[in-house]
């Protein structure tokens, strides 16, 4: 069964996004130089962009099937950041005038080019299948699939906090890093708890 996603929780997010991007591109007309096609900086504008597109998902479908008020304020805080980071991203590739799309395979910037899912990434078939558990099962299955995500998400940030060239990249870089390996803690602690309560239940 699909997710039914609230229109009126997305439309401030989207604002966001939408005036981001404007002010992105001013800022950046500002900057010296403009990244390559081939540049650290496009690739992971590029492949985070795709990352966080991923989590927006997952948790718009966290954020309708739970009855858990935690999980409703954790799912809400990952929609507002990484759509606002994303937003950020794309409005970045749009000044830099380069596709969304790169030459090279995702993960190239890093070293480590592939064809297969970037780190932390779920299967179609995990979220199809996150949408079909119980509240109480998606629950679990959303934070253990979140978990692995960010991980990944805090090994890409970390190489460009490592390798990009501009400024700007690097503070966003850093922020994502810092975020997401708090929230990881965060969100093994609320697992945690959630295993606990249905062995204490099924007892």
């Amino acid at each position: 069964m699909a997710a039914r996603f609230n229109v009126w929780f997305l439309l401030p997010i989207l604002l966001l996004v939408t005036l981001l991007g404007a002010a992105t591109a001013f800022a950046w007309q500002q900057w010296p130089s403009v990244p390559g096609d081939d540049s650290v900086d496009a690739g992971f504008a590029r492949d985070m962009a795709v990352h966080h597109e991923q989590a927006v998902e997952m948790a718009l479908i966290a954020y309708d099937r739970t009855a858990n008020e935690a999980i409703k304020y954790l799912a809400t805080d990952i929609v507002q950041s990484q759509s606002t980071q994303r937003g950020m991203m794309l409005g970045w590739l749009a000044v830099w005038d380069l596709p969304t799309t790169g030459p090279e395979p995702a993960m190239a910037w890093m070293g480590h080019p592939t064809t297969g899912p970037m780190p932390g990434m779920a299967s179609r078939e995990e979220i199809d299948r996150l949408q079909q558990l119980s509240p109480q099962e998606a629950d679990v299955a959303f934070l253990q699939l979140m978990i692995r995500h960010h991980q990944g998400g805090v090994s890409m940030a970390g190489a460009a906090v490592e390798r990009a060239e501009g400024a700007e990249v690097r503070q966003l870089a850093r922020a994502i890093a810092q975020a997401q390996a708090s929230e990881v803690e965060q969100m093994q602690m609320l697992l945690d708890d959630l295993i606990l309560a249905s062995m204490d239940s099924a007892s």
